[in-house]
């Protein structure tokens, strides 16, 4: 009898030791702010290196708009993220940031800029005031709030009744609009800026002004996400090299860790 009871006891043992070293199954997801194709380019190899590197399965997942990414990470589906500051505040309820991109000479921050035609006669900021401006969108950060937060700084209101939207959110038919004089003036990222070269007359546009520098893209990961799995996913995020292929196809040099109240700029932004 004993040596029976020692036998399951064993048994049951080296279940739970095996049980507790499963790796766990997640899903990543990036805000779709480019077609479905680039968008498995760029975060397939991410899906792959954290995998290999944490021993959990990480399985890359798309969404069809902004809207259906912050339902799919308010109800779970999307355990890991990557998406702009604002979208992160969004669903900073439900997702925490584990670590900021780095690129470019901003590092771990970017920025927008506004552009206007060369013969438009504006030449400052102030010279905005009751002209026609297109936006990427109220949901851009780089295409918006960069902007507006510019704006709010020197005084200068952004009536409602004169911001439109890009179709599709596209940054580049932001720079169609104003190339061709659909628009006075136009929000953009500053990255986005050449985004259209091929569809616009050359030196039809000009920078007017940079604007404000907003925290750089967030890859964050349910709250409930066990805490040993965190840091592992974050450990081989930090890890990678610049030259790496994963960092190359999400356009980047790098990852920093980041905590939540790097992003209460934002959420400044969003209240005022």
């Amino acid at each position: 009898m004993k040596k029976l009871f020692l036998q399951v006891s064993l048994f049951l043992l080296c279940t739970c030791l095996s049980g507790a070293g499963q790796a766990g199954e997640y899903t990543l997801s990036m805000l779709p702010r480019y077609f479905p194709e680039k968008l498995t380019a760029m975060i397939t190899p991410l899906s792959e290196h954290l995998s290999q590197e944490t021993g959990s399965s990480v399985k890359p997942i798309l969404t069809a708009n902004f809207a259906e990414y912050e339902k799919k990470v308010n109800n779970g589906s999307i355990d890991i993220g990557y998406e702009n500051p604002l979208v992160y505040v969004n669903v900073s309820a439900v997702h925490e940031v584990l670590a900021t991109a780095i690129k470019g000479q901003g590092g771990d921050k970017f920025r927008g800029i506004i552009i206007v035609r060369p013969d438009s006669g504006i030449e400052s900021v102030a010279d905005l005031k009751d002209k026609q401006i297109m936006i990427v969108g109220k949901t851009s950060a780089g295409g918006y709030l960069s902007q507006k937060l510019t704006l709010q700084k020197q005084g200068i209101p952004l009536a409602s009744e004169n911001l439109s939207a890009a179709a599709d959110n596209r940054q580049e038919n932001v720079i169609i609009a104003v190339s061709i004089g659909d628009a006075d003036a136009g929000f953009i990222r500053e990255s986005a800026l050449h985004k259209a070269d091929k569809y616009i007359v050359p030196r039809s546009i000009k920078v007017l002004t940079p604007t404000a520098w907003l925290p750089n893209w967030a890859f964050s990961v349910n709250r409930k996400m066990p805490k040993e799995q965190k840091k592992a996913l974050l450990n081989s995020l930090l890890a990678l090299q610049k030259e790496s292929g994963v960092l190359k196809a999400m356009g980047l040099s790098g990852f920093k860790a980041a905590t939540d109240s790097d992003y209460d700029i934002m959420r400044k932004l969003i209240v005022q």
